[in-house]
């Protein structure tokens, strides 16, 4: 059983920060890309930011700049700063990990979400 648990979300005001967190446990033999996701109420999910195994990294063009994503694999945890935060960023962010589990075939997993609110 794989599971991912985000925390990290809030209100915060415009232009402040948050630093989100998503940790990969269970039956785990290796986690290949992991990202964020996030879905603003009435739109689409989209990519917010992506991350492989050995670091590269892939932000949607709305975060350049602002967010960035780093990875601990020691602690199979996945982190998404976010600097300069905008009202447009208010959204269910998740977490998103292609995992191999043990003795299973790898799939792509997803977390519950956390809520990020930006508002004055």
């Amino acid at each position: 059983q794989v599971q991912l648990v985000e925390s990290g979300g809030g209100l915060v005001q415009p232009g402040g920060s948050l630093r989100l967190s998503c940790a990969a446990s269970g039956n785990i033999f290796r986690i290949y890309a992991m990202g964020w996701y996030r879905q603003a109420p009435g739109k689409q999910r989209e990519l917010v930011a992506a991350i492989t195994r050995g670091g590269s990294t892939d932000f949607a063009d709305s975060v350049k700049g602002r967010f960035t994503i780093s990875r601990d694999n020691a602690k199979n945890t996945v982190y998404l700063q976010m600097s300069s935060l905008e009202p447009e960023d208010t959204a269910v962010y998740y977490c998103n990990a292609e995992i191999a589990p043990i003795a299973s075939t790898t799939s792509r997993y997803w977390g519950r979400g956390t809520q990020v609110t930006v508002s004055s």
